[in-house]
């Protein structure tokens, strides 16, 4: 990805925040001449047992996804394969008419996160429960309720066969934030209100990011 100087991210925490906050991942990997390469969206998280810290480029985090083993992606998929995960974050169309100056061209402010790193495919049935398991907790931790799973364990256990997990070690991780920061002090200003305005998630997430720059 290339990503210009003064979009990078401020600290490694606000990559690993934004991929905690928006965990549905595009994965992609190579594919065969014909058909190029494989891209799925599925869900990652930071695997509960890591206890280590970020690096600089999140090296050495192990990430733990799933997919359908019915999907040609997972077939494909090699244990030691090099593979690309994307994470998008909070984003939102500028327009020029909140610079209030001439001239102006409109943009697009976005955050995104993509992560390189080598596969490891979970054959292991309890193994790969255990990668469902871990997902239900940190997604009802961050997005749920504090559901209680253990009533619906035995059907887990059924459906299960169908899901082909892995474990991703990254080996680096490159984030882009692009909020305005090309532009002089007052303009992001009118932005970050515009975008805190408009009343949508979407906008005050990007709104709240553009804040936390100043």
């Amino acid at each position: 990805m290339f990503v210009p100087s003064h979009y990078r991210e401020p600290d490694v925490s606000w990559m690993a925040d934004l991929m905690r906050e928006n965990p549905l991942a595009l994965m992609v990997s190579n594919g065969n001449p014909a058909d190029g390469p494989f891209a799925t969206h599925l869900p990652v998280i930071t695997d509960p047992r890591w206890e280590g810290l970020p690096t600089d480029d999140l090296a050495g985090m192990p990430l733990l996804g799933h997919l359908n083993r019915a999907n040609p992606h997972w077939a494909a998929l090699e244990t030691g394969a090099v593979a690309l995960l994307t994470f998008t974050g909070p984003h939102a169309y500028v327009s020029p008419t909140v610079y209030d100056i001439a001239p102006a061209a409109p943009t697009w402010n976005f955050t995104s996160v993509h992560v390189h790193g080598v596969v490891e495919k979970i054959e292991s049935t309890e193994e790969t429960l255990g990668v469902v398991q871990a997902t239900v907790q940190a997604f009802e931790k961050e997005f749920g309720d504090s559901w209680d799973m253990s009533g619906s364990l035995d059907y887990f256990r059924k459906i299960v066969p169908g899901v082909g997990a892995f474990r991703f070690r990254v080996t680096r991780a490159e984030g882009m934030f692009k909020l305005s920061q090309e532009q002089r002090p007052e303009i992001r200003q009118r932005v970050t209100r515009s975008f805190a305005g408009r009343g949508c998630t979407r906008h005050a997430q990007t709104a709240e990011l553009m804040s936390r720059l100043s």
